[in-house]
């Protein structure tokens, strides 16, 4: 395998594990934000980390009307529906639920593909996605619901039985992000399309934002709370993009989509190691099936990988 494509597979893994880490943490900050708020606070500290990242590039083409068109939508769809739906799916469910429905991520961008890229489905891949679809099923089925939770949900007045169905469209969101990013990296840059979403998802959750933060007693947060603010706004608006769009521009969005696969699992870990959840011998079969996806989804095969 050249070097390109290893540096692009490690891009995408660790995009995806720190999606996973923030989705896994984001419970302990829904039982002190509003959803909307929250919302609004990862945009804002995101677009104050990285102006810098607006401008083009000396080689880089102006933008077209299709390529503003496109980056409204990986914004409204990948951003702001994301993180509302997501954030709300889990504050009415759990992070197991989330885990569960999030484990169709690989299946969903296949799909996606297929129908608006035209990608081809290898049945390699297809046994990748299966076996990564397997693992986290078994990943989540093997965690214990509720159990060990680091902060309890906040009040709500949406009824419980929106949550799978949020979980869903968020899943549904994701999806499109990566099949409309895979459009974008093409003509824009890695940097400037982060940017340039934060800015639209900013834009579109501020007056929402504004209208809870008036309620809000911001000097009721621990510190620690505004530390894992920080961590989630970098994380999510900032690192983890830039890293999936650069290696998105490398790899097809069919096998991209398989290393979604590594976030539930990277949510299951912050469920061990900070929510206090157990490790048992199901979830090492669990990570085995998902190390099994990725290896079918990125292991050179002769002539085409």
């Amino acid at each position: 395998m050249s070097r390109a494509p290893l540096l692009a597979y490690a891009s995408l893994a660790a995009s995806m594990a720190l999606v996973g880490s923030y989705v896994g943490l984001s419970r302990v900050l829904v039982a002190v934000f509003p959803v909307f708020l929250l919302a609004w606070l990862r945009f804002g500290i995101a677009a104050i980390a990285m102006p810098h990242w607006l401008q083009r590039g000396p080689a880089e083409p102006a933008l077209s009307p299709h390529d503003r068109r496109l980056l409204f939508l990986e914004s409204f769809l990948g951003n702001f529906l994301f993180s509302i739906c997501m954030l709300y799916g889990v504050l009415l469910t759990s992070a197991v639920a989330a885990g569960v429905v999030m484990a169709g991520l690989p299946a969903a961008v296949a799909l996606l593909s297929r129908v608006f890229l035209g990608e081809r489905l290898t049945p390699r891949l297809v046994a990748a996605i299966g076996c990564a679809a397997a693992g986290i099923a078994l990943l989540a089925l093997a965690r214990t619901p509720g159990g060990g939770d680091h902060a309890a949900a906040a009040p709500t007045a949406l009824p419980a039985w929106l949550g799978p169905p949020l979980l869903v469209a968020a899943l549904l969101c994701e999806a499109s992000y990566v099949v409309i990013g895979k459009r974008l990296t093409g003509q824009v840059s890695a940097r400037r399309i982060s940017a340039l979403i934060n800015l639209w998802g900013f834009a579109l959750v501020t007056p929402l934002g504004l209208w809870q933060a008036l309620d809000f007693d911001f000097r009721a947060v621990p510190t620690g709370t505004w530390s894992l603010l920080v961590f989630y706004a970098l994380a999510a608006s900032v690192v983890s993009v830039w890293l999936w769009m650069k290696g998105l521009a490398q790899v097809p969005a069919q096998r991209a989509g398989v290393f979604a696969v590594l976030l539930p699992v990277a949510a299951a870990l912050v469920g061990v190691v900070w929510l206090g959840e157990p490790f048992g011998s199901a979830h090492l079969a669990a990570f085995g099936l998902a190390l099994a996806g990725l290896l079918l989804a990125v292991w050179p095969t002769g002539r085409r990988a």
